[in-house]
């Protein structure tokens, strides 16, 4: 079920208002403005009325700022605590005009929607309950206050007087999903929706449409939520912790993550473990995700351990015993060394990262030592993958001749079966198709004497590609 917010305190001031001016334009005749949303599975046209901006309340519930409510973890609870008081508003106006991943920043696209209704007005209503809960033009009414003030009017469509919470999730997420809406959600903002929904027991396959996208996404969004949630709680240290932010700019890097972790889980579960906690170390480390596609499960043995502090290079051992499952009374095997040793890496740069945070409230020396802590992994990181980039560069132009040539096989396979079609339909154009084997004898000419050159014990097949041009001479 949806959160259920209460009433604002205005809300039987703004009902007797809201219902005098639809009263009023029942009466008034002329052109009356519409706006169309989906209401409980059909369309419904609502009339669009003007009220003050003061007199309206941003909407808790709201989406757009799910994650950065966490921000301030105090004003975060004070928000849940008590969303309608003042500074609960106050600071919801501010979190609709920041910057998703960096809410000490205004965002750049709220100064330009300041600028255009500064310049041509509001041209879209926004959307209200009776209460006059915003369900739609939340940031537009945060732009009109810090412009014109609480008196300025803004065009509003009411919705039903029967809404309620669910009724709000429900519209906030088709507005948002318009094709012509502007600013989308961010996207830890995004996975916490499709959260909620998956909570409220919408089929996986509803919220694929909602959210026009495929189960398979919806899934994946499910895994990468869940995994930050467990980053987020590992990062606590020294009454610290990493907030949903700070995970908001890694959508790509998640993505291929979750592609990685499902293709090697198939094949080997404790693999697929390592090779997240490795790419994990290297997100959180701020490497870009060209190069964490060089990290898989035997990075740290090849590459890392070598360059990484001495403290932390050693796997600790297999703990003797088991991990308990709370309250089913059984327990399981805990992780490999290996695996032990990599979370523990990641664990080093998620608290260098949750110490060394703007907001953080650690001493300075605690901060200090974590930046050190976490410049010393960074180096160590860049080195490994510099090294893995080189090796994975070398492999890939060991294999690029044997790649091209097999290409090469797959067309001459294919021409076989034209020649066959054309003898059939008496169709060949025997004069280009003796030049292109001209062409063809001189290029193996040519890759005979190179290949030659390049290989040091010729095999079957270089020897008789040399033994059919008649470049076996070479051999000497």
């Amino acid at each position: 079920m949806a959160k259920d917010y209460g009433l604002p305190p205005r809300a039987e001031e703004n009902r007797a208002i809201v219902r005098a001016r639809l009263a009023e334009i029942t009466v008034g005749g002329g052109t009356r403005e519409a706006f169309t949303v989906e209401w409980r599975g059909k369309l419904e046209h609502l009339e669009v009325i003007e009220m003050q901006v003061g007199d309206l309340y941003y909407n808790p519930a709201t989406h757009r700022i799910r994650a950065q409510a966490g921000h301030d973890p105090k004003r975060s609870e004070a928000l849940h605590a008590h969303p309608w008081d003042a500074d609960s508003q106050t600071y919801l106006g501010r979190l609709l005009q920041v910057v998703p991943h960096d809410p000490a920043r205004t965002d750049p696209e709220f100064n330009e929607l300041s600028a255009s209704l500064k310049e041509f007005g509001q041209t879209d209503p926004g959307l209200i309950t009776h209460e006059g809960v915003l369900v739609n033009g939340n940031t537009r009414r945060a732009a009109l206050l810090e412009l014109h003030g609480p008196t300025h009017p803004m065009r509003v469509a009411v919705l039903p007087p029967s809404c309620d919470w669910r009724d709000i999730t429900a519209i906030e997420l088709s507005l948002q999903l318009r094709k012509e809406h502007r600013r989308d959600y961010s996207y830890i903002n995004r996975l916490l929706a499709v959260e909620e929904l998956v909570d409220q027991g919408t089929p996986l396959a509803a919220i694929a449409t909602t959210f026009r996208t495929t189960m398979a996404r919806v899934r994946q969004d499910q895994w990468v939520l869940s995994i930050i949630r467990q980053l987020v709680r590992r990062s606590e240290t020294l009454g610290v912790r990493l907030s949903l932010v700070a995970f908001e700019e890694q959508a790509e890097k998640f993505r291929e993550l979750q592609r990685a972790y499902e293709k090697k889980y198939s094949a080997n579960p404790e693999q697929a473990d390592l090779l997240v906690e490795n790419r994990l170390a290297a997100m959180l480390l701020g490497f870009a995700k060209t190069d964490v596609r060089f990290i898989d499960e035997e990075f740290r043995d090849v590459y890392l351990s070598k360059a990484l502090p001495e403290s932390m290079s050693a796997e600790p051992e297999r703990a003797e015993g088991a991990v308990s499952i709370p309250g089913l009374g059984r327990s399981v095997q805990g992780p490999s060394p290996a695996v032990a040793a990599a979370r523990a890496l990641t664990d080093a740069a998620l608290h260098a990262r949750a110490v060394t945070q703007p907001s953080s409230a650690a001493s300075a020396e605690a901060i200090a030592a974590a930046q050190e802590q976490f410049n010393r992994l960074r180096r160590a990181m860049d080195e490994a993958i510099t090294d893995a980039g080189r090796d994975a560069r070398i492999a890939k132009r060991k294999q690029a001749a044997p790649a091209r040539l097999a290409d090469a096989n797959r067309s001459i396979e294919q021409c076989v079966t034209d020649l066959v079609l054309s003898r059939a339909q008496r169709s060949l154009d025997e004069e280009a198709f003796d030049d292109a084997v001209v062409e063809l004898r001189k290029k193996l000419e040519r890759l005979a004497v190179v290949a030659q050159k390049t290989v040091g014990e010729p095999g079957d097949g270089l020897a008789w590609l040399l033994n059919a041009t008649g470049k076996a001479h070479l051999s000497g």
